[in-house]
């Protein structure tokens, strides 16, 4: 659920908007800004513990930049918050000597800040509601408030263009991607590799240069992944290999192969030591154990059994124009080159079809299917025809 701040009137003041739309806050409250997607969970666990075990009104997350431009500064007295003043607000001596900055991240007990909340004023340069000023109120009213030190600045890092959206992205898919390494996952070139944050990949397999994997997709173990592929929402079983392809809500199981320059669209289901090979494209079909469509294909609306074999240049015929139709190939089917299988047809267990067919009625099992005109053969044609040009030539 979210609240929206109607009035921009600051960090402060849309704390309270929230307040007062849930009735008040119980337990502890952790208060982000939404701009800063680069924090730990690890770094929010410490708020937290650090917050329940001095019993804090407050606790705040810290930082030393390189840089601090642009930071609020944090104030210690004798080793202890006593608040945190905005950049804008800061004085020269201020901006020079206090070097620990806020993040802008907090823990707050709840119950307090409910209470506390209202008595933010808006008295500074920019009239607004400051949620770093309750630092001062609690301190002023003597209530223990502490800081937790974030050694990575990387953490901090808030979005406010595009270019600092891409440093952002690049930092998280590093972590991603040291992460998979550290669990087992090989990579060559790890720059070169986009994995999304759901995205998982198991131990043993390896990924080339220019591989995407995005939405909730799956790679099991001893695979080779790319190079120049990108799955989303798509499950790979083990021990498969996938070159170069786009996969897109597919499912690849054990031992079956895709590529180079395969499409599988939605739909597609390659069941264990299947192959879609080269300029193969597969949609809403299912490509039967240990069959074949190894390069030039387009098989789309089908259920494919067990051993099939598809020659070069075939395809399902799937539209009209106005509604798709459903092909079924049985089991330890041969499909010659060039064929056409104008949906819906059914070609039977164990059949055989002649290259270049248009196979448009269903095929019996074991059978074989011909459709083509029979071949003209004409005795010194191509002899007399060259004489003839030339002849025209001289």
């Amino acid at each position: 659920e979210y609240v929206e701040q109607h009035e921009r009137l600051g960090t402060g003041h849309a704390v309270r908007v929230v307040r007062d739309a849930v009735g008040g806050f119980n337990g502890p409250v952790v208060v982000i800004n939404g701009d800063a997607p680069l924090l730990r969970p690890e770094t929010i666990t410490a708020l937290l513990n650090e917050t329940r075990t001095h019993h804090n009104a407050c606790t705040l997350l810290t930082m030393t930049p390189p840089d601090p431009t642009g930071y609020g500064r944090v104030v210690f007295s004798d080793g202890r918050v006593s608040g945190i003043v905005e950049h804008k607000d800061a004085t020269p001596e201020q901006r020079i000597h206090e070097t620990e900055c806020n993040v802008g991240v907090y823990c707050f007990c709840g119950s307090r800040l409910t209470k506390n909340i209202d008595l933010l004023a808006h008295d500074n340069v920019q009239s607004e509601y400051y949620i770093t000023d309750m630092v001062g109120i609690y301190v002023g009213q003597g209530e223990p408030v502490s800081a937790v030190h974030v050694d990575d600045c990387r953490e901090a890092l808030g979005i406010n263009s595009r270019a600092q959206l891409a440093v952002a992205t690049r930092i998280m898919q590093e972590r991603i991607n040291e992460r998979l390494m550290a669990e087992g996952v090989t990579m060559l070139d790890p720059s070169t590799v986009w994995i999304g944050a759901d995205v998982t990949v198991d131990r043993d397999t390896e990924i080339l240069p220019m591989t995407m994997l995005f939405g909730s997709t799956h790679v099991g173990s001893d695979c080779v992944i790319g190079p120049n592929t990108r799955l989303t929402d798509t499950r790979v079983g083990n021990g498969c290999i996938v070159d170069e392809t786009v996969a897109l809500s597919a499912i690849i199981e054990d031992g079956a192969t895709c590529g180079p320059r395969a499409y599988l669209r939605p739909g597609a289901h390659l069941m264990p030591h299947a192959k879609a090979g080269t300029h193969v494209e597969i949609k809403n079909s299912t490509i039967g154990a240990g069959s074949k469509v190894p390069h030039l294909s387009y098989i789309g609306d089908t259920t494919m059994g067990e051993g099939v074999n598809v020659g070069a240049g075939s395809i399902t015929c799937n539209y009209d124009g106005y509604h798709k139709f459903h092909t079924t190939i049985g089991n330890h089917v041969f499909i010659g080159s060039d064929t056409m299988m104008v949906a819906p047809v059914t070609i039977g267990d164990g059949a055989l079809v002649g290259a270049s067919s248009c196979i448009t009625q269903d095929v019996p099992a074991d059978a074989l299917a011909l459709e083509r005109t029979e071949q003209r053969i004409v005795e010194g044609y191509a002899a007399t025809r060259r004489a003839k040009l030339e002849e025209k030539e001289d």
